[in-house]
């Protein structure tokens, strides 16, 4: 079994970009499971469903999880209070890993830690499984937090300083993000639109929609 975990950013972007159909062919090629957890569900239906300006979203998104398109964690074996738990824990190691004129540093929330929370206990049970997250804190929280030290630093224009032994706490988590689910979905043809431009659309689409990708990286995945 393999899994995808999706942050409330990803499946937004997504629904956003108005790639549901594709999300649905991406479900149908991928040998495994398309999760989300409780925190990540009140973020994307709960919450949406009672604010009629993000209502219709939270309705797209409902119907990926009462089709089975995406699925809770209950369906790999895993108990809500137990992720929630892990999430709390790995939130107070998250939020006190830098720090600036004596204060900690708030980095992660609710949804995207509890993604990470699901990602271990995936881990710990043998199950591959990588996080879509668009948020660029988490993932370089995980892939590079020298550098996202540096760039926090940047933008507070005070020294941060860093509890570095945490860095380790965070290594081994896999991320993709919304473009490279995109991209996916238009190399395995999953995408109808035939235009020349369309790869450059659809990547575009989700930086503008939320995710956090640069210029130079669209230009990458263009030549891949």
């Amino acid at each position: 079994m393999k899994c995808i975990i999706f942050d409330s950013g990803t499946l937004i972007t997504l629904t956003m970009d108005g790639l549901l159909h594709e999300f649905r062919g991406l479900k149908k090629i991928f040998d495994g499971k398309f999760i989300i957890t409780k925190e990540v569900k009140a973020e994307v239906i709960d919450k949406p469903l009672t604010i009629k300006i993000f209502e219709l979203e939270g309705l797209q998104i409902k119907e990926l999880l009462d089709e089975g398109i995406i699925e809770m964690p209950s369906s790999v074996g895993i108990r809500d209070d137990d992720i929630s738990k892990s999430t709390q824990d790995i939130l107070k190691v998250a939020n006190s890993t830098f720090q600036s004129k004596g204060e900690n540093i708030h980095l992660l929330d609710l949804g995207e830690t509890s993604c990470l929370a699901l990602s271990r206990m995936l881990t710990d049970k043998g199950i591959k499984n990588i996080i879509a997250v668009d948020e660029r804190t988490t993932r370089m929280l995980g892939e590079n937090p020298e550098n996202l030290r540096k760039l926090i630093q940047g933008k507070v224009h005070s020294d941060v300083t860093a509890m570095k032994a945490n860095y380790k706490f965070f290594e081994n988590f896999r991320f993709i993000r919304s473009a490279e689910l995109a991209y996916v979905a238009y190399k395995k043809k999953i995408v109808n639109l035939k235009n020349g431009v369309v790869l450059d659309a659809l990547l575009y689409a989700s930086r503008y929609h939320g995710c956090s990708i640069s210029e130079d990286e669209i230009k990458e995945i263009k030549e891949l």
